[in-house]
């Protein structure tokens, strides 16, 4: 099976979208079909072996529309292809007003107190207005000549549209008042000026003309509405440059970025934007990633560090080796991503686009009984011509086409703005209706990276004697436990000694001779194998329920202390939990940890129901349960072993630094490690299924009470009459009132979570001063810095996050005063945003 995308021409309504859609999937050999009215483009699933692209161009011109290859310059999505040029619609635009100003001056002025020229006063100048009139209108019905041939054109296919509705309705009232006309004529020829009156007041040459008018000011305005819900892709694609500087056989040139190719070696500066996906050779820099994560500061770069495009420079200098270019890059696959989800549909369109499909032909029928009611009840056929017309102007199927798409343009658009990839509409709605959260616990709810919490020598001995012997023991091992211990230690400054017959015991740890003296180190189980007394406190369950690891150190039989270690909770995590929970959502941890320690992380996190001791290949298997329950399911995970589970669950979220397996079975991507974008997704979803309903609602309830009031049926009883030009302006509003409610998620914001990224600015409320910091390591660190700028004058809080490499002060200190405290404990200041 292949999967293309092709533009389609000549589409102006839901109407339009669902013949296409209804030819197209006709084809022998196609599988589905998703037509996109708002980008005017289709997308096709087909078995190349049974059917080609011709045919579906074939398909689509039979049925009275265009199609054509999708040309992928930049994004289609950012650029949807034109009916007619925005320039040509405009001046046809205006030009039909100036025509339209004096024909309806003429033809109703009068009846709103508007004089008419003494020339056109009295019964000798009747016949006068009417070919005033008639000439006048001719020039709009020229102008507005596209809707009478594509409305002809498809109903000649036996598949109306809005078109033709629209040119039904203005002909009709055009050829009725032609006849007026001609009676005008006749009846003054027979000195019959009653009669001449009584015609020229069925004159509706004014209908004809504000018809056309209104509808082509609400297509122009619909146009723009339209365009700007492209607004968060068309930002994506300016974000790449187009020119890199790059060095070639040893020679710096600059090239268009399109012609970048693997392997070549780009040079970035300080303010230029980055082309290309890589990693740093040389160089160090600042890089703002906030267009593609969200991050607010500048991240630092060095040598082995992945590099993305639409990234900016902002200090330093760098030079890169490209590895993903063009459509492979970060930024290409998220423009493409965010582009397929808003060409998809929502599982809630599914009724709107059946009614769209028979909407017109149902109007024209009920448009010709109501003009047979008129006249079957005696009414003259001026009256019943006008309730007829009315009927076929007011029916709006544009309003039902447009709720959906709009939304999740915007809505998709707008996740991807907040670090947030969104990857079908199904999707997106599915999202909206969980009630119970799932989270994955190593790098999803914590670091992901252990680290060493506690250091318990012996009464004898001392924390960096301990420290040494742990050190030799856990330097050649590859263990995740060891690399925290071997990191605590370098960090603070402990010498390396040399091991000795170094053995990795499965199950239980390492041994060695670490100057001359046998060294274990290792679990309770290691200690209890070669005999090593441990104290009470040491064989106790305590460090299980604090979350953590013990691992205990012995020389010469006796035991020299214990090192704990633990994958901390990120801060994010807390926040994203509360958040959550405020919106009534069900929060489980699932975990491969044991019970204790899954406990003891979950009471970190705020969690209050776990699922402990879980294999991996058992994941999916839980998910199953809790939907067997009745519970729509959300899973949020990140690594290989999550990827069933994400696969299994209603809606399955990637931490976006995860795997590529994790994120290939997820339904929504986060493009940063911070799970209070999960939190942002489920918003995000709710804010744009409510809007869809206000669309549909709308759409629904408008033609519901429209079609009534312009057929006459309340007439009898209220004397409800609805002249056809405000059935036109009606029709044109409806479909930009949806529009332009879907316009409204452009200002969708993240509510309910304290934003822990985001540095708060100068004279903000709290003042506070954020400072980025490197070379923390544990949580020892984070202790280290805190009691140092505790130390300050006029310090009023501190707050140090480790996830972050960040402290965050409150109080009047200046940042001199801060980068010295801080270099004084040892650690040192990359940024200070006040």
């Amino acid at each position: 099976m292949k999967k293309e995308r092709y533009s389609v021409t000549g589409m102006t309504c839901s109407a339009c979208s669902a013949h296409v859609q209804k030819a197209v999937a006709a084809v022998n050999g196609v599988q589905s079909v998703q037509v996109n009215l708002l980008q005017n483009n289709m997308t096709v699933e087909f078995d190349e072996a049974a059917v080609t692209p011709d045919a579906i161009f074939s398909a689509v011109k039979k049925a009275g529309y265009g199609a054509m290859p999708l040309q992928m310059n930049n994004t289609s999505a950012a650029n949807p292809t034109p009916i007619v040029s925005h320039h040509a619609e405009r001046n046809r635009l205006i030009w039909s007003i100036i025509f339209l100003i004096p024909l309806f001056y003429i033809g109703m002025g009068h009846m709103i107190g508007f004089p008419l020229p003494s020339f056109l006063q009295g019964h000798s100048s009747i016949m006068l207005i009417a070919l005033i009139e008639l000439i006048l209108v001719i020039p709009i019905l020229f102008l507005n000549r596209t809707y009478f041939i594509k409305g002809t054109t498809s109903l000649l296919h036996g598949a109306p549209t809005m078109d033709t509705l629209i040119a039904l309705g203005s002909a009709a009232s055009f050829c009725y008042s032609l006849y007026a006309t001609f009676a005008i004529a006749y009846d003054i020829g027979k000195m019959d000026m009653d009669a001449a009156h009584s015609h020229m007041n069925q004159l509706y040459y004014e209908s004809a003309g504000m018809i056309l008018t209104l509808i082509s000011l609400g297509k122009f305005l619909e146009a723009r509405s339209k365009a700007k819900t492209t607004d968060a892709i068309s930002s994506l694609v300016k974000l790449t440059p187009q020119t890199a500087l790059v060095r070639r056989n040893g020679i710096e040139q600059e090239i268009p970025t399109a012609s970048i190719q693997v392997g070549d070696t780009i040079l970035v500066k300080t303010g230029a934007a980055i082309p290309a996906d890589g990693t740093v050779l040389t160089g160090q820099g600042s890089v703002d990633e906030s267009a593609l994560t969200g991050e607010s500061l500048p991240v630092e770069k060095q040598s082995g560090d992945r590099i993305l495009s639409a990234t900016v420079c902002r200090s330093g200098y760098l030079e890169y080796r490209a590895e993903q270019v063009g459509a492979d890059t970060t930024l290409s696959q998220i423009i493409k991503l965010v582009e397929e989800a808003g060409s998809s549909k929502a599982p809630i369109a599914r009724l709107a686009d059946k009614i769209s499909g028979v909407f017109v032909p149902i109007v024209i029928g009920i448009a010709i009984i109501t003009l047979i009611v008129w006249l079957l009840t005696g009414n003259p056929f001026h009256m019943a011509l006008k309730a007829a017309v009315s009927v076929l102007v007011i029916s709006c199927p544009c309003a039902l086409g447009l709720a959906t798409p709009t939304a999740i343009m915007v809505g998709t658009g707008q996740g991807a703005k907040n670090g947030v990839l969104i990857k079908s509409a199904e999707s997106l709605e599915t999202a909206h209706s969980v009630k119970t959260v799932v989270l994955d616990k190593t790098g999803t709810l914590t670091e992901g990276v252990p680290t060493v919490m506690d250091v318990l020598p012996e009464e004898t001995v001392s924390a960096d004697q301990l420290l040494s012997i742990a050190y030799a023991l856990e330097q050649p091992s590859e263990h995740p436990l060891a690399a925290a211990i071997v990191t605590h230690c370098k960090t603070n400054t402990i010498p390396l000694q040399a091991v000795e017959q170094f053995t990795q015991i499965a199950g239980q740890g390492v041994s060695g001779i670490v100057n001359g003296i046998p060294c274990l180190g290792g679990n309770r189980k290691m200690m209890q194998e070669n005999d090593i007394s441990l104290p009470e406190s040491a064989k106790s369950d305590v460090f299980a329920k604090e979350g953590k690891t013990p691992l205990y150190f012995a020389a010469n039989g006796k035991l020299l202390g214990i090192l704990t270690a633990a994958d901390p909770i990120r801060q994010t995590s807390r926040n994203a939990v509360a958040a959550m929970q405020k919106m009534g959502l069900d929060v489980i941890l699932l975990t491969g940890n044991n019970q204790l320690t899954a406990e003891a992380i979950a009471k970190q996190a705020g969690i209050p129901h776990v699922i402990a001791e879980v294999l991996p290949q058992d994941k999916a298997m839980q998910i199953k349960q809790l939907q067997a329950k009745g519970k729509k399911t959300a899973m949020i995970g990140d690594g290989i072993n999550d990827a069933p589970a994400l696969a299994q669950a209603d809606v399955g979220i990637a931490i976006g630094a995860g795997t590529d397996a994790a994120i290939a079975s997820a339904d929504i991507v986060l493009m940063r490690n911070n799970l209070q974008d999960a939190v942002t997704a489920i918003q995000l979803s709710r804010a744009t299924i409510r809007n869809i309903k206000q669309n549909l609602f709308w759409a629904f309830i408008y033609n519901l009470i429209g079609i009534p009031i312009a057929a006459g049926v309340f007439y009898p009883i209220l004397g409800w009459e609805l002249n056809p030009m405000f059935g036109a302006a009606a029709m044109s509003f409806s479909s930009i009132f949806v529009v332009g409610n879907a316009l409204r998620l452009r200002r969708f914001r993240p509510f309910g979570m304290k934003q822990i990224t985001t540095p708060p600015t100068q004279g903000s409320i709290d003042k506070e001063i954020t400072i980025q910091i490197k070379g923390m390591m544990c949580e020892h660190c984070v202790a280290a810095v805190t009691k140092a700028l505790q130390k300050l004058e006029d310090v009023e809080t501190v707050r140090v996050v480790l996830s972050e490499n960040r402290a965050y002060l409150k109080g009047n200190v200046s940042d001199s005063a801060i980068r010295q405290t801080i270099q004084e404990a040892g650690y040192q200041v990359k940024m200070i945003q006040r």
